[in-house]
């Protein structure tokens, strides 16, 4: 295997989010992207996933070092936790490594990640790789794509991307690409996961003109919410309030770090006296302010769920606003989204969310885009990455359409090992350690299969302690049994119930006094068995039950 390259994606296949894939050949190692997913519905009080990068830490000696393509949260939300067990320096765009650097100052890792800024078109080495970066168009300012020269090879990892030929930044850098596939190329990674849409990613400047309408004639009090990444439209807001004579306030952590770091990258043009602090709007007429706001995914703790909800300290929702979600629902959060534009409703404002009305645009690119990539760089293979198994096989079939056989298309899981060398690809069967940790709070990889097992027992059908108090000499009871129930029932309204159990619990016990058993592992297994099946004879309900059995 030394003599061949290895791709092993740890995240982003199969998934949405959580990318990161691994590159090495002999004794050197790279990974691309470092990102997180977000929780599912059973993964209960479950903040973040990231992947596991057990392999990264069982070959720290090969690693050379992080790549990063841009600066979102499912390719960069991982770094806080992956360098507390690895060490090697991080590569990043100017803004990328920005929002790196608050992310590290958070976890108190400023001083010990090295961050290596770059910019499209520079050549990286690192072992015997030759990492360049390609500027592509993404909602995001400074996105790359990754040509990876390899010994065997170069590969082709496309990021997340679209073409928007009215970029701010720019168009993405077809002509590169293009001389990319003349002088060969080995392999394609690319993004799928708007493989599924037909034609063309609409620009952004769309959006720009959709926010302008509703701006224009409007007597209201403005607030918006949209991507705090998205600094493309942060400045189209900034640049319409000025236009339209109104002061621009800021609220939610996220939205006001990326104003602060993408204004003093140079990335933000703030109009002169345009934006002021949240402290000060209720001495602005609410015709002459709008507020940019973060919960554009419907996080319980962002600045427009406490608004919806009446949590926030300075913004109260009344009929004198009107507010656009300048956003698309992330898959999973659209009870969430539709939670908040609800209550938004309730309080008398007027929301515009449809997408007819112009609001957002997708920072991927759709099947035309895709088609174009493919067209331009020929790979001689091809693996489908960044989607759920329906969009890697939609992109394989596309990839067929343009003339490549389906021997030369790769669809792989995460853990498994693609090995590559000048002529071949192939699925090796080698397997490396790959999966979801949990991050609970502080606590990472804390939360296992079990413990959320018993979160989603707890959940569905609460649970009832008993509590017994026997005596050291005999084991005779001594008090109780106590019952007490928690998202199970009313004790008051079921103390019939809570009487039988008791019952149930004493004649566990009695029968295991007669057989002389004093374990407390197997009186209480005892009680449990008693409790849990006349509990769900009677209740059809399974809920955990916890003995409590204490000697005096």
């Amino acid at each position: 295997m030394s003599e061949k390259l290895k791709i092993i994606p740890l995240g982003g296949l199969n998934e949405i989010g959580k990318n990161m894939t691994v590159f090495e050949y002999g004794k050197d190692m790279i990974v691309v992207d470092c990102g997180l997913g977000f929780p599912e519905d059973d993964m209960y009080g479950v903040d973040l996933v990231i992947p596991d990068v057990t392999y990264l830490v069982n070959n720290q000696k090969k690693l050379r070092g992080f790549f990063i393509t841009h600066g979102h949260e499912d390719h960069i939300g991982s770094i806080p936790y992956v360098l507390q067990a690895v060490k090697a320096p991080i590569h990043g765009t100017a803004l990328t490594n920005g929002l790196i650097r608050l992310k590290l100052a958070e976890h108190g890792l400023t001083d010990t990640v090295k961050l290596v800024t770059h910019k499209a078109g520079d050549v990286v080495e690192a072992g015997c790789f030759k990492v360049e970066f390609i500027h592509v168009n993404h909602s995001i300012a400074d996105a790359v794509a990754f040509c990876i020269h390899t010994p065997v090879g170069r590969v082709l990892v496309t990021g997340d991307f679209k073409i928007d030929p009215s970029a701010p930044d720019g168009m993405a850098d077809l002509a590169r690409l293009g001389e990319i596939g003349k002088e060969g190329l080995l392999a394609l990674l690319c993004d799928s996961t708007n493989v599924e849409r037909q034609g063309y990613t609409p620009s952004e400047t769309l959006v720009t003109e959709g926010i302008d309408r509703q701006f224009r004639g409007c007597d209201k009090r403005i607030i918006i919410t949209t991507f705090a990444s998205n600094m493309y439209r942060i400045q189209s807001i900034l640049d319409i309030a000025k236009r339209h004579g109104r002061k621009v306030a800021v609220t939610g952590r996220s939205m006001e770090n990326i104003l602060q770091v993408a204004g003093e990258l140079g990335y933000l043009k703030i109009p002169e006296d345009t934006v002021v602090e949240i402290d000060k709007i209720k001495s602005i007429p609410p015709n002459r302010l709008v507020i940019v706001a973060t919960g554009s995914q419907g996080e319980n703790m962002s600045a427009l769920s406490r608004m919806a909800f009446s949590n926030h300290r300075q913004v109260e929702i009344g009929p004198f606003d009107r507010v656009l979600i300048s956003a698309s629902a992330i898959p999973g959060n659209e009870k969430a989204i539709g939670r908040i534009i609800n209550e938004l409703y309730r309080r008398g404002a007027e929301v515009i969310y449809d997408k007819s009305e112009g609001l957002h645009v997708s920072g991927h690119a759709c099947r035309e885009e895709l088609k174009l990539i493919h067209a331009l760089v020929k790979p001689r293979f091809f693996i489908p990455v960044h989607g759920e198994q329906r969009m890697l096989r939609v992109h394989a079939k596309l990839a067929q359409s343009m003339g490549m056989s389906p021997k030369r298309i790769f669809i792989g899981d995460i853990g498994q090992v693609f090995a590559l060398t000048a002529k071949t690809c192939k699925l090796s069967g080698e397997t490396v350690p790959s999966g979801k940790i949990l991050v609970d709070g502080s606590g990472v990889g804390d939360v296992g299969a079990q413990v959320l097992r018993d979160r989603k027992h707890l959940a569905q059908d609460g649970m009832v302690v008993v509590s017994l108090v026997l005596s050291a000499q005999d084991g005779g009871l001594l008090s109780g049994p106590d019952i007490i129930t928690r998202g199970f029932i009313y004790v008051k309204d079921s103390e019939d119930l809570v009487e039988a159990l008791k019952y149930l619990a004493e004649d566990a016990l009695e029968a295991c006094r007669a057989k002389r058993i004093r374990d407390h592992a197997v009186i209480k297994s005892a009680i449990k068995n008693e409790l849990s099946a006349y509990l769900f004879k009677t209740t059809k309900k399974n809920p955990m039950i916890l003995p409590i059995v204490t000697e005096l």
